[in-house]
């Protein structure tokens, strides 16, 4: 009878050095955390991420405040946030950790592909600004450029934020609060105050209360005034 063959302790060995450089490379790639409230979005993005050499997602969440505490615990190398988060924005959610970690870079992913939004991200700190329907295209140069100190900007809108920025002059649209910019734009595009608040994750009482700080500083009459300023307003950004 033949010797059994000994190859298994020959496989076991080649086979640990690929484990070991497998988590080698995982560890030094840099690390980035997801945070947008919908869940088939922030996998797809992950996805695209994890494919790319060099980069991991070490995290995500779903809305601001548990996107700080996975930041401060992590502690990534970028961060990815959608400016639509329920409860506080993406916006406020860029400011909160710009002043806890000066060098973190924040990626805003938005809906918006009006420039106002973008030159309100990049005041607020972020790095870059990429427009929703091109992200899972364009989510990998973004990041790259961010990581690299480079300022990111979907070319959609570009452009048009380097026109708007040189315009220099100071509106009423831009005496509103963030929030109250969001409220704005839905009431433009038709939507109830329960709508509304469904969407940004209000209490409908709050989102009464933004119309009326909205009604005030654009020196409107009432809730009919705010509704027609705020189509036209959109038609405008839209035009």
């Amino acid at each position: 009878m033949k010797p059994p063959k000994m190859g298994t302790s020959s496989s076991l060995t080649t086979a640990k050095p690929k484990l070991v450089a497998q988590r080698q490379d995982r560890r030094e790639s840099k690390r980035i955390v997801i945070v947008d409230d919908h869940p088939v979005l922030r996998k797809g993005l992950g996805r695209i991420i994890n494919s790319n050499d060099g980069f991991v997602v070490c995290g995500e969440a779903g809305e601001a405040t548990d996107g700080m505490t996975l930041v401060r615990k992590e502690k990534p190398d970028l961060v990815i946030a959608d400016i639509g988060l329920p409860g506080a924005s993406g916006i406020e959610l860029t400011k909160n950790i710009r002043a806890e970690f000066p060098r973190m870079p924040v990626l805003i992913l938005s809906m918006h592909e009006e420039p106002l939004y973008a030159e309100r991200a990049l005041r607020a700190g972020a790095m870059g600004y990429i427009i929703k329907r091109e992200a899972l295209e364009k989510i990998a140069d973004a990041v790259r450029d961010v990581l690299s100190g480079r300022r990111y900007v979907s070319p959609a809108i570009s452009q048009q934020l380097s026109a708007h920025s040189k315009e220099g002059a100071k509106t009423l649209i831009a005496e509103l609060t963030d929030r109250e910019l969001e409220v704005l734009e839905l009431i433009g595009k038709g939507c109830e105050v329960r709508d509304i608040a469904k969407q940004l994750g209000l209490s409908p009482k709050t989102v009464e209360t933004h119309r009326t700080h909205i009604k005030e500083k654009l020196n409107l009459k009432n809730a009919r005034g705010v509704a027609r300023f705020a189509v036209q307003w959109l038609a405008e950004q839209s035009a």
